[in-house]
């Protein structure tokens, strides 16, 4: 049976050389991009290749009138194929993504390989830090690129666009879930978009949310108690974030918790807020 959701290190290290077995090394800084291929070149998991978010697993070119997207929005399709052939990547490959930020960056390519059909696709849970701690070894070896076969297959995943979240604030049919610090949340501290705020009505659940204190996600079963809290239905639950990364974090956790069907808006809140027509809500500081 392939992972599709979370592997260990102990597991990882026991299929890490196996033949179709692909390793991306997801680290990122928001702040300093840089940083990622600098971490990776320091030191990595033995036959990882390196995705870079900006480069790999976002396209900043605009929409077809020339609107802004947000600041990581999806390539298209049929591009973000020919990078996992460059990774080696084909239908029949186990793919596990890991990074060293409690897989903040490792779920947005998650969700991106099951956004092409992939489905077996896993984030390492507890990331670099959890294959350390049990003793093994880091490279700095690259991998040889190399082209494979890989198809477009049907999305295993929904997508919802701003205009459809525009026309639910009358509906109400659908129920938002904003996977940001509570702070930015609320309109506070906003450094990374022009607008502090969040979407009319959207619900806050900080992706850090599904993490234990050792790093690790939390079981299933404290996950579906506390998404079940929050929303009525995954198939009419919409994850978005800032730019549709961290979003991909609070996706894993449901589909850990075996909450199958909820959707993402990729633009997220720097899409939203790009456009004035748009409401904004703000909480109260408190």
């Amino acid at each position: 049976m392939p992972y599709t959701t979370l592997i260990s290190a102990d597991d990882l290290a026991r299929h890490v050389s196996d033949s179709g077995w692909i390793l991306i090394d997801c680290r990122h800084d928001l702040m300093n991009v840089d940083a990622g291929k600098a971490a990776y070149d320091a030191g990595h998991l033995p036959g990882a290749f390196f995705a870079h978010l900006d480069m790999d697993l976002s396209d900043k070119s605009p929409g077809p009138n020339g609107e802004f997207r947000g600041r990581h929005p999806l390539p298209a399709r049929e591009a973000f194929i020919e990078t996992l052939r460059r990774w080696g990547i084909n239908n029949d490959s186990q793919v596990i993504a890991y990074d060293a930020h409690g897989g903040m960056f490792a779920a947005r390519l998650w969700w991106m390989l099951r956004w092409v059909g992939h489905e077996a696709v896993a984030v390492l849970d507890g990331g670099v830090q959890a294959w350390e701690a049990t003793g093994r070894e880091l490279t700095r070896s690259a991998p040889a690129s190399r082209q494979v076969n890989i198809t477009l297959r049907p999305s295993l995943v929904a997508t919802v666009g701003a205009d459809e979240l525009v026309a639910n604030l009358a509906t109400k049919q659908l129920t938002v879930v904003d996977a940001r610090a509570p702070d930015r949340f609320r309109g506070e501290n906003e450094t990374l978009d022009p607008v502090g705020g969040h979407i009319p009505g959207a619900k806050n659940r900080f992706f850090k949310d599904n993490l234990q204190a050792n790093g690790l996600f939390k079981q299933a079963g404290q996950l579906a108690a506390e998404f079940k809290a929050l929303i009525e239905s995954p198939e009419k639950a919409v994850m978005q974030c800032g730019s549709g990364v961290t979003a991909c974090h609070n996706l894993l956790a449901l589909e850990v918790a075996k909450l199958n069907g909820a959707a993402l808006y990729p633009g997220s809140w720097s899409e939203w807020c790009s456009d004035s027509s748009r409401p904004v809500e703000q909480d109260a500081i408190i």
